[in-house]
């Protein structure tokens, strides 16, 4: 464990110095993100017209969803995708296989290799609307709820990590898997509303198939203190099992890997 975290701070130092070599863009990749969230949020506010709600879920607590879903893409875009799409490129002019013979996990590699800090924004966006409506709204929090929505919430992200790993895995046989990837990043975008706002077949295919649900509504109820416990112990059960999945996958896809030396 020590060597990893001596791995993922050399990682990071590393990245910063390459992200601040190019100070415009990590400028223009701030105003993008900045523009998102507004956006994000006006898209919201047009289904709260004429005080209506949205399956049963009030501004305020739909807002508390949006800012759920600001945080998870913050984790995404700073981790998840600059470091899952670099997987494509290493495929396709060969130099996967010096992260293979590293000794070091590849997958972890891959994953941890590089940060985009654009997205640090995102997370510091999404914290503070999520703390001043637990203020604005009274909501109280004690020390179980508060473990139990970090349980749930790890589970989102665990769950969405393995999502983009298989999708980035399967370029091992096909070297473009960018319209995968627009479709699981639009499927993800659905999680900034309530699921119960959904019709009840997609309501079920985004609990159970696509858990979606996991990543910001059930999270969600744990705050506002409406959530089963049964939910906790089935977020735990599809993050194991998604991680587990991917990881197999990649070890099963790195057999069919032609190296650049081959």
């Amino acid at each position: 464990m020590k060597k990893y975290l001596k791995v993922i701070n050399l990682f990071l130092k590393t990245a910063l110095a390459r992200q601040l070599a190019y100070k415009t863009n990590l400028i223009i990749d701030l105003v993008s993100v900045s523009g998102s969230i507004v956006g994000s949020i006006f898209i919201l506010s047009l289904f709260y017209k004429g005080n209506n709600n949205l399956g049963g879920w009030s501004w305020e607590e739909a807002l508390i969803i949006q800012s759920l879903f600001i945080i998870l893409s913050g984790i995404t875009n700073i981790l998840f995708r600059p470091n899952l799409t670099e997987i494509i490129e290493h495929i396709r002019e060969g130099t996967l296989d010096f992260i293979i013979l590293k000794p070091i996990d590849s997958q972890f590699t891959l994953s941890f290799r590089t940060f985009a800090p654009a997205g640090l924004s995102e997370i510091l966006v999404g914290i503070s609307l999520l703390t001043f409506l637990i203020f604005k709204t009274n909501i109280y929090i004690n020390p179980i709820s508060f473990i139990f929505f970090i349980i749930m919430f790890g589970s989102g992200i665990m769950i969405i990590y393995s999502l983009w790993f298989l999708v980035a895995t399967t370029s091992i046989w096909f070297v473009q898997t960018m319209s995968i990837s627009e479709v699981l990043r639009n499927l993800l975008i659905s999680s900034r509303y309530p699921i119960d706002a959904f019709p009840a077949t997609l309501k079920l295919l985004f609990t159970y198939l696509i858990p979606i649900s996991f990543l910001t509504t059930f999270p969600a109820k744990t705050i506002l203190g409406n959530l089963e416990i049964t939910n906790i112990f089935t977020s735990l059960l599809l993050a194991f099992i998604a991680f587990t999945f991917s990881r197999r996958f990649w070890k099963f896809a790195l057999g069919y890997y032609t190296s650049a030396s081959s």
